[in-house]
């Protein structure tokens, strides 16, 4: 299988770099996978989880949006904020779930509503991903 280059940047620092299988990607627009040789495309990135693969091995990393870039066999994603999975404070996630939910109960309407709703459940995809076991 070919390979391809990816870096992926938060504010912070640089989280990886190196060759990889494959990509996938939380897009805006849907969830979507980069193999070597894919059309250049420019995406807008939701909340949730970007995995590598290289020769098998997975990585994970948790996005909060940002974009990625892929052009001439070199993918670049410039995240909000992005930690590798098993560095992630999952309880201060959870802590921030659980606190949309109750700012849900006091919106009534309109699009605030609809973002609040949006990301509740992109956040709640992040949580369920990482810790399975976890109810709601």
């Amino acid at each position: 299988m070919s390979t391809f280059h990816v870096s992926i940047v938060s504010p912070e620092k640089l989280l990886f770099a190196g060759q990889v299988d494959q990509v996938d990607l939380p897009g805006a627009e849907g969830d979507f996978g980069v193999l070597a040789g894919h059309a250049p495309i420019v995406a807008a990135l939701r909340p949730g989880i970007l995995t590598t693969i290289a020769g098998g091995v997975r990585d994970q990393f948790v996005v909060f949006g940002g974009v990625a870039e892929f052009s001439q066999e070199e993918l670049t994603v410039l995240a909000e904020s992005a930690s590798p999975a098993e560095e992630f404070d999952l309880a201060g996630l959870k802590a921030q779930i659980d606190e949309m939910q109750v700012t849900l109960t006091r919106q009534t309407s309109g699009d605030e509503l609809d973002r609040v709703i949006a990301m509740l459940d992109h956040y709640k995809s992040i949580h369920t991903t990482l810790a399975p076991a976890t109810a709601f």
